[in-house]
Order: C-alpha cells, then sequence, then structure tokens
C-alpha cells in the first residue's frame, strides 16, 4: 500500500487495484505494534478488522462514502460488544452494549474501527497523563505530552496509526491534542453530531470532535456523521451540507482577532508573533482582517471550570460500582461506605478532584455564589460571540498558549493546567464550531503548533472552505 495521504487517493488506490482493505489494514496493525511504545491505543480489534476488510474488499454494488477508511476510537464512545471504560478503573470489565450514533453512521458507509485509543479519564485532562493505562507520547518528541483528552485519538493520526480518529471536545479536548501533535482537530457546533453513545462529561459542553492529516478527510466525516437523531434531544434538525463536495470557493472572508488574547501574558512570544504574521498574510491575500476588543477573557477559564465540574458531578454520580464496572473487596458496614469505597477505589485523583469541585459550587450557599454567575457569564459570552459573528466570519486566535510541554511539568499544578485552556473553552461554553490548524514549527524546540478558528453556529462549511484554502 503507498503512503496514506488522503480518502480520496485511497479509495482510489483501492478502485485501481493498487492496494486492498486487507492490506491496508494489515499495514496499519504493523504501525500500531511498532510504535506500541507511545501507548496510544488500549485495544486493538485484529481480527475483526482483518474480517471486516476481507468482507469490503468482496463487496460489489455500490461502495459507502468511508469504503475501508481505517478509523480509531476513542475510550469514551460506545461500540457494540466491544470494551469501554473512559480510561478509568471504576468502568473495568464494561463491555457496550450498544453503538454511538456517529460511531455506527461510519460503519454504515463502509469504515473500518481498528481499536479504541487511550485518552484522560473521563475526558478530564489536557495532557493524557490521568489515564488509568498510563500516559500517551508525543511522536513529534516522546518526552512531551500529546494533549489531551483525546491524546491517544491525536497520536494515532499523527504517526499514521489510522486514517482518521474521533475524539470528544468539551473544552479543547480535540484542538488542544491536534496542536500539541500537528494535525487538523475539528470541533463542530454543539449539536451537529450526535452524543448518543458518547460518555457523558458536561453534557452542555460535550460534542464529538475529528482528527485527520487534512481538511477533505475531516469535512467527509462530518458529513457522514453530523444530523438529527431519535436518540438525542440536543441534536440539530438541520440539513447536513454536502461539506466533502463543496470546499471550493473564492471568498474573501471577515477574521477578527482579539488583541487581549494575542498579547496575554500566558501567551508564548514566539505563536503570537507567528499568528500575527499569518493575519497579515490573509489581509494581504483580500481578506478583511480587523480587531475587535474582547473584555471576557479572564473570565472564560473560570467560568468554564465551575460549570463543567457542576455538570460532571452530576453525570458521575451513576458509577457506584453497583450493577457494573469496578466493586471494592473490601469488607464494608453499608451502602452508603460501599458506594464510598467504590467510587474512592474506581476514580482517578483528577476526576476525583472535579467531583469535589463540582458538589462545591452546586453546594448550598455557594451556589448563586459560583453556579449561577457562571451562567449568566455564559451567557453575556454567547450574545458578545454572536454579535461579532454578526459582522465577521471567523475569530483567529491561538489553540494552546504554548507547544507541547514536558511529561510531568504540570502535574503538580493544577491550576497552571486549568489556565492553559483559556484558547479553546469560548467555543464549548458558545456551543461554536471551531477547528485548530497545523500551520506553524516553533523555532526552538521544532514542535508543531497552529491557529485556531471560530465560527457561527452551524458555520462548518465556510470554516472547512477557508482551512482547505490556507493549510
Amino acid at each position: 500500500m503507498p503512503d496514506f495521504i488522503s480518502i480520496a487517493q485511497y479509495q482510489a488506490d483501492l478502485k485501481n487495484g493498487v492496494t486492498t482493505c486487507v492490506d491496508t489494514v494489515n499495514l496499519f496493525l504493523k504501525k500500531i505494534e511498532d510504535k506500541k511504545h507511545l501507548n496510544a491505543f488500549i485495544e486493538v480489534y485484529a481480527e475483526e478488522a482483518i474480517a471486516r476488510a476481507k468482507e469490503l474488499d468482496a463487496s460489489t454494488g455500490k461502495k459507502g462514502q468511508l469504503h475501508g477508511v481505517v478509523i480509531a476510537l476513542k475510550d469514551v464512545l460506545c461500540h457494540k460488544d466491544h470494551g469501554l471504560t473512559a480510561a478509568s478503573k471504576i468502568l473495568d470489565g464494561f463491555t457496550s452494549v450498544f453503538t454511538a450514533t456517529a460511531v455506527q453512521r461510519c460503519i454504515d458507509e463502509g469504515a473500518i474501527i481498528i481499536g479504541r485509543v487511550n485518552c484522560d479519564e473521563f475526558a478530564m485532562g489536557s495532557t493524557n497523563e490521568n489515564s488509568r493505562y498510563g500516559k500517551v507520547l508525543n511522536a513529534a518528541d516522546e518526552t512531551r505530552v500529546p494533549g489531551g483528552s483525546s491524546g491517544g485519538s491525536a497520536v494515532a493520526g499523527q504517526d499514521g496509526l489510522c486514517m482518521v480518529s474521533l475524539g470528544s471536545d468539551t473544552g479543547g479536548s480535540v484542538r488542544q491534542p491536534a496542536d500539541f501533535c500537528g494535525i487538523v482537530g475539528l470541533k463542530p457546533t454543539y449539536g451537529r453530531i450526535s452524543r448518543y453513545g458518547l460518555i457523558a462529561y458536561a453534557s452542555s459542553f460535550d460534542q464529538i470532535g475529528i482528527f485527520s492529516k487534512n481538511i477533505p478527510d475531516a469535512a467527509l466525516m462530518l458529513e457522514v456523521m453530523a444530523g438529527a437523531d431519535d436518540f438525542d434531544s440536543t441534536v440539530s434538525l438541520k440539513e447536513v451540507p454536502a461539506y466533502s463536495s463543496e470546499l471550493s470557493s473564492d471568498k474573501k472572508y471577515k477574521i477578527a482577532y482579539f488583541p487581549e488574547a494575542l498579547s496575554h501574558r500566558g501567551l508564548d512570544p514566539t505563536i503570537g508573533a507567528a499568528i500575527k504574521n499569518k493575519l497579515k498574510e490573509w489581509e494581504a491575500d483580500g481578506h478583511l482582517v480587523e480587531e475587535v476588543h474582547f473584555d471576557l477573557m479572564e473570565y472564560i477559564v473560570p467560568t468554564y471550570y465551575v460549570l463543567t465540574t457542576a455538570e460532571a458531578t452530576s453525570n458521575l454520580s451513576r458509577y457506584d460500582g453497583v450493577k457494573y464496572g469496578h466493586r471494592t473487596k473490601e469488607p464494608f458496614a453499608n451502602l452508603d461506605e460501599f458506594y464510598k469505597k467504590n467510587r474512592s477505589e474506581g476514580f482517578g485523583k483528577e476526576v476525583k478532584r472535579r467531583i469535589m469541585l463540582g458538589n462545591f459550587v452546586l453546594s448550598s450557599g455557594y451556589y448563586d455564589a459560583y453556579f449561577t454567575q457562571a451562567q449568566k457569564v455564559r451567557r453575556i459570552l454567547t450574545e458578545k460571540l454572536h454579535l461579532i459573528f454578526n459582522d465577521f466570519d471567523f475569530i483567529a486566535m491561538p489553540t494552546s498558549p504554548s507547544v507541547a510541554f514536558k511529561l510531568g511539568e504540570k502535574m503538580t499544578d493544577p491550576v497552571a493546567m486549568y489556565i492553559a485552556d483559556i484558547y479553546t473553552v469560548m467555543a464549548n461554553l458558545a456551543g461554536v464550531p471551531a477547528i485548530s490548524l497545523p500551520l506553524f514549527t516553533h523555532p526552538t524546540n521544532s514542535m508543531p503548533f497552529g491557529v485556531q478558528l471560530l465560527a457561527a453556529p452551524f458555520n462548518e462549511l465556510s470554516l472547512l472552505r477557508f482551512s482547505n484554502k490556507v493549510l
């Protein structure tokens, strides 16, 4: 099989007899085995993937849009009769009893699911060091983190262990690892893709996202997965454009940027300078680029963590060790103690921290001071962004304030870790689509970094068109 370039090229090679689905799967299985030390995969479905490939090679008639495409799934996406743990001990031994809508739509279009990949426990983390399966290594520099929480998905895409991979994005968990690993990371509008079968972290923030090496592949994946679903009451009923066939456009776009974001004290000056230069290039190409002042930057991260930890507290209350998952072997005196032992043993440190934060902000006497105020800030932020999108097509900003940092560098300071989410959580608070584009390499350490673009709700087509032009 030739080196993978794009889904379109691969499917042309299949059609012309240059390769087969079986040869392709075997090649990816070998790559996964060779790069086992990166710890990207939790489980590889080798026999199943080969059987599926044989079935596709033998098929006649019309081929699906994802015919033969090799996909990896983050360990928060349900796949019937396969293990599912959200990288947590609390779900030890659990097997999914149904398949997520997004995953099923990929399978229905001919995709091959090659395995499930590592992540931060319950998608809580920015480094993929919070997994019960151990840390994932960045293939560009194995002494650095791949980002999180979808670090396994990012590394699988980065190092050619699959063609595309799926993750989840609650506050940047697709875009930030994509930035750290030098690939494309797309978070669609909230409700664009059904969340049915996605393990919930914070239900009003979560969205399934896409990792790819190029824009056409991301567009095709979005086209396949998006759309109405009777199993998700929050999914949009809006018509799904033919993203993959409508990427060509000569339109000149209006791009806003926040000077407060590009001059933030926590931003690596090299990253800020690179993005400013890129904005000048876009302006020279005929796009309108203007600064827009935004006075809520310092409120974004606190608002995000108040609201998401509150929602996580509610969502994770179902994991008690009674019907499935980890159950203590220690003696217990009553049901309350049984719950405590199961959850204390089953949840990791970061998950426990966020559960406690969530219970605190929802507690009597603090609810109005924290949760209610955070909801107000979220509404104001959303309204401000919508006003900006009345005049502009996109908002450009960094994806992360730094390149991928060293393993263990921020694990002793969770506050510093949280603050590093300053540029990504905005899109989730407002529910708007955003994409991270790998445009740069840092001159000091040769690590990749990119630029992030936000668009108005359900304006993924413009976002993809412009991204395809500049990438």
